[in-house]
């Protein structure tokens, strides 16, 4: 498996290069049929450089969806040794996911008569949400904000291209991403969704009521 390392605002010595190729055969072990991880390591200084610390950011790619894992520490070594504990345990969870789903049938089913979804929970996004990110209701602080403007809530936004896919798709890419939630275009309703963990192997999905028309359409 390959490997790459980038650093921004630090540099990436020997010693840090060594210690990457040895949790990627860990990787490794765990994923053989990833091709490549890329590690980023970003340094950043707060408050006119009186708080700093390394992000370790992980990108696994090979023969199936990518995998992500990001840790932040003092210290790039434990960021680096945090990220790929998150790494590991986001592929272990993914794949008892996967036996167990073959072991034990559950989740969501679809009904192609009524085409309903049955064994998850499908619920409206609240009114008064979309209402308040509509009119900006809802602030939006960047991180490099001055000290004199700082506020303890910041909002990081992000935007990604449209994915069609089904639910139990969406939950696979939601495991390996490693995050709580993940949004996407239902391919069965062509509804804005997102899916959300509860517990244990139970998730639960809201949609808008509004279908979103395919890129080359819209654009």
């Amino acid at each position: 498996m390959e490997t790459s390392i980038v650093g921004v605002g630090v540099g990436i010595t020997d010693r840090f290069r060594t210690v990457v190729e040895e949790k990627a055969l860990r990787i490794d072990h765990l994923a053989p049929r990833a091709q490549r991880v890329d590690v980023k390591v970003t340094h950043r200084a707060y408050h006119n450089g009186r708080v700093e610390d390394d992000t370790v950011e992980l990108t696994l790619t090979g023969k199936g969806p990518i995998v992500r894992a990001e840790a932040t520490d003092g210290d790039k070594f434990a960021a680096l040794d945090l990220a790929v504990d998150k790494l590991c345990e986001q592929l272990r969870r993914a794949k008892d996911k996967r036996v167990d789903s073959r072991n034990h049938p559950r989740g969501a089913k679809f009904e192609k008569e009524s085409g309903a979804l049955q064994g998850i929970d499908i619920q409206p996004a609240s009114v008064e949400v979309l209402h308040a990110v509509a009119t900006g209701a809802i602030p939006v602080i960047a991180t490099d904000a001055a000290e004199d403007d700082y506020t303890p809530v910041v909002i990081r936004q992000k935007s990604f291209d449209p994915e069609w896919m089904t639910v139990e798709e969406a939950v696979d890419r939601m495991e390996l991403v490693g995050h709580d939630f993940f949004l996407f275009i239902d391919a069965r309703s062509d509804h804005p969704s997102v899916v959300y963990r509860r517990k244990g192997w139970d998730y639960g999905v809201i949609a808008l009521s509004t279908q979103a028309a395919p890129a080359e359409l819209a654009s």
